[in-house]
């Protein structure tokens, strides 16, 4: 078991991340390379000054801009649009590990009088005239019907036709998001993009326990240093404590992931085998240090277990877009801000497009954060990227900054 100081546990993961020092990952490829080390990020489709998968990558990714998504996404097929964690995207590669999942979506549809009627001719007629819409195709009227992704799964009711035979066969993987026009996606037919080797590769994984063992090792892999504790890290894996402490010990015995011991820290946290270079040259202080600062996006995997982010840094963060207006502490979308190895505070950012211009409603400083010339000149230009990034030419500033008692 490696020892580390709750400083070295920060500069591992920052490191792991790629928010510390040069950026590791570049351009396009640099994207999908951060896709597949993380397993999966979180899609949400609220655009503030940019949707979560988009800010996740452009806090880590030199030049990222939202078409390399969109490329690997809906050109390049290298990136799909699934269930994981939530609403995710993924490396297609991992397509054959899910297939018990949608393997379980078809049985679950078929128990819905009228579905698979349903399903044959929307198959047909996509088959003939390409990708839609729930608008677009035409089948009328509504079903009893329900989908088995875990966001929406507690939901009865009848529901349109043809909105509900769409998710349904693509949950099952029969279909694809084709693309989407602002939220509204378009479905084609999987096999017209993937090919017939990736669409019926045996399921790596022998069992259902195989399978979680999977998620949960690419989820401490995503987050970079994970405990064996009940966490929204772990959303979308279906699985008991004692499952879950199944699942630990087996990976650990087959040295899939190691353990390490943070003073001051009550459970002992893990990382993948393959990281213990990473840390071994924290611990031997070898590892690039130079100070960025960076905006995370809300479900930023760094943030996924923001109980361990808070014991590290004492840091705490909500995402308030829920709360109540008059019952939020900072903002609607605020975004926290990392400086160096600290968490400096956070920002409200909202870009404005017809004008062409970020508007930053509010900064928050953490307390004990001293306002330098050298910050103020750091989060200015973070402040340019993201505008950029939202194609706006100009910022505004309107914040108003504030320590935190």
């Amino acid at each position: 078991m490696l020892t580390m100081t709750r400083e070295q546990a920060r500069r591992f993961l920052l490191s792991k991340q790629g928010l510390l020092g040069k950026y590791r990952f570049i351009g396009k490829e640099g994207a999908y390379q951060y896709v597949r080390q993380a397993g999966c990020i979180q899609y949400d489709p609220v655009d503030v000054c940019g949707k979560n998968a988009e800010l996740t990558l452009q806090s880590r990714v030199r030049g990222f801009t939202r078409k390399m998504l969109a490329d690997l996404l809906y050109k390049d097929r290298l990136l799909v649009d699934y269930t994981d964690k939530e609403l995710s995207i993924w490396p297609s590669e991992d397509w054959p590990y899910f297939s018990s999942y949608r393997e379980r979506s078809k049985t679950h549809g078929a128990g819905f009088p009228g579905i698979p009627e349903l399903e044959e001719q929307a198959i047909a007629y996509i088959r003939e005239n390409g990708p839609v819409s729930s608008d677009t195709l035409p089948i009328q009227g509504k079903v009893f019907w329900h989908s088995s992704m875990h966001w929406s799964g507690h939901w009865h009711g009848m529901s349109p036709a043809a909105r509900s035979v769409l998710e349904q066969l693509y949950t099952d993987g029969v279909l694809l998001i084709h693309h989407k026009s602002g939220s509204r996606k378009f479905y084609d037919l999987a096999d017209k993009y993937f090919s017939q080797d990736l669409l019926n590769a045996a399921n790596p994984c022998s069992d259902e326990a195989a399978f979680r063992e999977w998620r949960i090792r690419r989820r401490i892999g995503a987050v970079g240093l994970l405990w064996n504790r009940r966490s929204d890290a772990f959303l979308g894996i279906d699985m008991t404590a004692d499952q879950r402490n199944a699942a630990f010990e087996k990976l650990e015995a087959d040295g899939g992931i190691q353990k390490a011991e943070v003073e001051g820290i009550r459970f002992p946290l893990y990382f993948l085998t393959e990281d213990l270079p990473l840390a071994e040259a924290v611990l031997n202080d070898s590892v690039d240090r130079k100070p960025r600062l960076e905006f995370l996006a809300p479900l930023d995997p760094m943030l996924w277990d923001r109980k361990l982010i808070e014991a590290l840094w004492d840091y705490q963060y909500s995402w308030e877009i829920y709360t109540p207006a008059e019952k939020r502490k900072f903002g609607y979308y605020v975004l926290p801000m990392v400086y160096g190895e600290k968490f400096a505070g956070r920002i409200e950012a909202a870009a404005d497009r017809k004008t062409e211009t970020l508007v930053v409603k509010n900064i928050w400083y953490e307390a004990g954060i001293r306002q330098t010339k050298k910050l103020d000149a750091a989060v200015d230009a973070a402040v340019r990227r993201l505008a950029k990034f939202n194609d706006c030419s100009r910022a505004e500033h309107r914040e108003r900054k504030i320590q935190n008692s």
